[in-house]
């Protein structure tokens, strides 16, 4: 258990949905547990949260993140405010982050520091009123209506015939730049009903109300109506503290893990957008949900193993319960608590204890 007030046994760097599910079940499994985030990030951008199942359209992304911060908070969890500059491994086996001026210590460190989207040069619509990075979270929105596809290369391609799935009105703005997809690419392109647009875009209509796209204007002077489109103009991964750290990548860029989050480097997971996979919301809590069951399992004082039992002797009555008392206090008062007058008796029977629990 940490013994000062900067020294954690889980500190988790980045507040999105990966980074947040993690710290949650590191301070609900009993771990001291620190979140770092910076703030902002994609989920940060979601003018709506989608996809998300108990959570409503009308919720945006700020909101649901507060409340995430709210809940790690809730249970014990610490939150901190500011950009981790550097994560270095201590000679015995620990890791200090150092956070703008100060520095603390943790026996597990989760990397949840995502990506940044390429942005397209201006003129463009507003992000989350006509802009929009992930297609699967947001194609929903424009069924049956005009999209755009701004990009020059196979991802752009790809998403534009993926789109036809919801409208028949597709166009794929290169702006001037000269497409380089492949020659199948370009086969399977004309195959389909979408529209190539070579002019770069030289102004933006939005409605003046809700200030959502209507139109983008061109430099040959036409005018073409969108509800909404995708920049595809591809991804920048936060590997720095990764690579500091001497963990593996992918050949895509991303930090290469197991199936729970483990780095090549003992010790450091990594969960969310900068790990391979689908960027959503869901999956990024199902990421950070095994992280945090994974580092549960291998720091938690109990069972203790025969071989720690044949060298220090059963467990002491005075050694249980392993959490800190400031986190059993909080357990005890929280309301989701057995104790708490709001609970009544479950009508489920117990289950026996699997590998998983």
């Amino acid at each position: 258990m940490s013994s000062s007030d900067d020294e954690y046994d889980i500190a988790v760097v980045g507040g999105g949905p990966a980074g947040l599910t993690t710290a949650l079940y590191g301070a609900r499994l009993g771990h001291e547990t620190v979140l770092i985030d910076r703030g902002g990030g994609r989920a940060a951008m979601m003018a709506d949260t989608h996809n998300v199942i108990g959570v409503t359209e009308e919720v945006s992304g700020n909101e649901f993140l507060a409340t995430g911060r709210e809940q790690v908070q809730s249970y014990g969890g610490t939150f901190e405010r500011g950009f981790v500059t550097d994560v270095e491994e201590t000679d015995d086996g620990r890791f200090r982050l150092t956070v703008g001026d100060d520095d603390l210590l943790a026996d597990r460190v989760v990397l949840a520091t995502g990506f940044s989207d390429k942005r397209p040069d201006p003129p463009l619509p507003r992000t989350g009123k006509g802009l929009h990075y992930c297609l699967h979270c947001d194609a929903y929105m424009f069924v049956d209506e005009p999209v755009y596809v701004m990009g020059h290369g196979e991802a752009a391609a790809h998403v534009a015939m993926i789109m036809l799935n919801m409208t028949d009105d597709v166009d794929i703005l290169t702006r001037g730049a000269e497409p380089t997809w492949s020659e199948e690419t370009a086969a399977q392109l004309e195959a389909h009903p979408v529209e190539i647009v070579h002019e770069d875009v030289s102004g933006v209509e939005n409605d003046p109300d809700s200030g959502w796209l209507e139109a983008l204007e061109f430099e040959d002077g036409t005018r073409r109506e969108y509800r909404g489109g995708f920049p595809m103009y591809g991804s920048d991964y936060n590997t720095a503290l990764a690579e500091g750290l001497g963990c593996d990548l992918t050949d895509g860029g991303e930090i290469d893990v197991d199936d729970h989050g483990r780095t090549s480097v003992d010790g450091v997971f990594a969960v969310g957008d900068i790990t391979p996979g689908h960027n959503q919301v869901p999956v990024a809590m199902g990421q950070g949900a095994k992280a945090g069951l994974a580092i549960h399992k291998e720091i938690r004082e109990f069972p203790r193993s025969t071989e720690d039992i044949a060298r220090d002797g059963p467990v002491d009555a005075d050694e249980v319960p392993a959490i800190s008392a400031e986190l059993l206090a909080t357990a005890v008062a929280h309301e989701g608590h057995a104790g708490g007058p709001r609970k009544e008796a479950s009508a489920e029977p117990e289950q026996p204890a699997t590998d998983d629990d």
